[in-house]
């Protein structure tokens, strides 16, 4: 969600706590905006991450409430490749959106953040992201590392504008993060310097 973390799909890098570098994008221009807003559903960890170690972030659109999320407006070919760098693809094929705003979901594949979900519009944008094909309740809840938590925070907190409490007590609320880390510790990886 911050822009530092867009920053290393974008133009290629290392986010801090990161264990690999993100090649980059094709085309290496910053967002032309970004806006935050709610998804509806939830977020929760599962599985393990292989960039950060611990459970991995899952996208799930049938869990009740809400999500804090942030929109990035990026052309669909910088969508494309930061898909693919998530799938552990090299950047620098286009993706068809076509199903995906006809359907509202499209399976790419089976792995972790292969399916496209077309969640809303804004501003006459699709709102376009990936996730699992899976459900929260398919995956055994996994903890998620805390360099992860970082960084998703300080997406949540430069998005939302959230304290860092706020931010602790949401993050050490999802499903895979619950039962291991509490508020008070999340809150002290935010804050910490």
């Amino acid at each position: 969600m911050s822009r530092e973390r867009l920053a290393c799909y974008i133009e290629g890098g290392t986010p801090p706590g990161g264990s690999r570098a993100n090649p980059g994008c094709r085309d290496r221009r910053p967002p032309r905006a970004v806006r935050p807003l709610w998804l509806p559903g939830g977020v929760y960890f599962a599985l393990r991450s292989p960039m950060w170690g611990g459970g991995l972030a899952g996208y799930d659109p049938g869990l009740p409430g809400a999500a804090p999320a942030c929109a990035h407006l990026v052309t669909a070919g910088q969508f494309a490749d930061i898909a693919a760098q998530e799938m552990y693809r090299p950047p620098g094929t286009d993706l068809d959106l076509a199903p995906v705003l006809r359907t509202g979901r499209h399976l790419l594949g089976p792995g972790r953040y292969e399916t496209m979900l077309h969640v809303g519009d804004l501003d006459g944008h699709p709102i376009l992201t990936f996730t699992a094909s899976w459900t929260q309740a398919d995956v055994a809840p996994t903890a998620p590392s805390a360099g992860y938590l970082r960084a998703i925070g300080a997406g949540v907190r430069s998005a939302h504008g959230w304290s860092p409490a706020r931010v602790g007590g949401y993050l050490a609320g999802r499903p895979g993060a619950a039962g291991h880390w509490t508020p008070e510790r999340v809150t002290a990886l935010l804050t910490a310097r």
